[in-house]
């Protein structure tokens, strides 16, 4: 498959590595990388390095080989499904799910359940047959997210994230009693400087990031906000939130005290409640919501009965 494109001038002085995956943010780092050291990356007619500086208006060449099989076992792990066509799969996730395989979760994952519901219906964006997982939660965050079944789909669904018209809201308790009833975080996050596993508000090396709260609840020592993302960054809210110095409850990560009163929590309480986008085939909106889980009712319920 042959993709092409034409540096825009807000991408100008920019690593070629890191310009192809903004133009296709689908596309991961490593695969990228990958592609270029094996000359499969051109820039004006001529094979150029990963760290090759991008200037407005290169027209860029990219060659990604047909997929390959993905050595992942599917498994028959029951999925709550929200919304699925030929084209698209809107699955509940629960918590405790990993998203893809990785060291420590080689199986139970989404996409070893995606594997065995979809079956031939995969998508192979990324060099491998797989369902088209776009955009990711993380695995102690439920609610809804969508994997597309054919490139067409994926691709599609790709550029929406990127144009950030992919409608997104999340619910979550955070520590403290926020100052405004709603307001907006504008700060940018990349990795953090010592600890690779954790992200940080980084305004030297970090992607633009926006999340757009709203109090819904005040309870004594929390408040359960809504939580509307502009991009999708890692760890966005929890990043955000806890740069505000009002991380989420439960965030074992990013909240230094993440449950004072001994709550009945697994992991942060952050839940993916709506979902929207322009359907790839028919260029309808769609959107879908997902229902609170359980352990997040009861904490609500509880601090709305020490109200009273």
């Amino acid at each position: 498959m042959i993709q092409t494109f034409v540096v825009e001038q807000e991408n100008e002085n920019m690593r070629l590595d890191k310009c192809i995956t903004a133009e296709w943010p689908e596309l991961s780092r490593t695969l990228v990388q990958k592609l270029i050291k094996e000359g499969k990356a051109s820039v004006n007619g001529s094979f150029a390095k990963a760290n090759y500086k991008v200037t407005a208006g290169d027209s860029v060449i990219l060659c990604i080989p047909d997929p390959t099989e993905l050595d992942v076992v599917p498994e028959d792990i029951p999925l709550k499904i929200l919304y699925e066509d030929s084209d698209v799969i809107v699955v509940d996730k629960p918590k405790d799910m990993v998203i893809h395989p990785a060291a420590g979760h080689p199986t139970g994952t989404l996409v070893n359940a995606l594997l065995y519901h979809c079956r031939d219906n995969l998508s192979g964006i990324n060099g491998v047959l797989r369902p088209g997982i776009v955009h990711r939660i993380d695995k102690d965050t439920t609610g809804a997210i969508i994997a597309c079944k054919n490139d067409m789909a994926h691709e599609a669904i790709a550029q929406q994230l990127k144009a950030h018209t992919i409608h997104r809201r999340y619910v979550a308790v955070c520590m403290g009693n926020l100052p405004n009833s709603e307001g907006t975080i504008h700060v940018p996050i990349g990795r953090h400087p010592t600890d690779r596993k954790k992200m940080a508000v980084s305004l030297t090396n970090g992607k633009d990031a926006i999340t757009h709260y709203k109090v819904l609840q005040r309870y004594d020592k929390y408040d359960y906000i809504e939580c509307r993302l502009e991009t999708g960054r890692t760890h966005q809210i929890r990043v955000h939130m806890a740069s505000i110095r009002h991380p989420l409850l439960g965030d074992t990560i990013y909240n230094p005290n993440p449950n004072p009163e001994h709550f009945e929590l697994y992991g942060q309480v952050l839940h993916a409640k709506t979902l929207g986008f322009i359907h790839p085939r028919t260029g309808e909106y769609m959107e879908f919501e997902s229902e609170l889980p359980e352990y997040f009712t009861n904490l609500l319920n509880l601090l709305e009965n020490r109200k009273k």
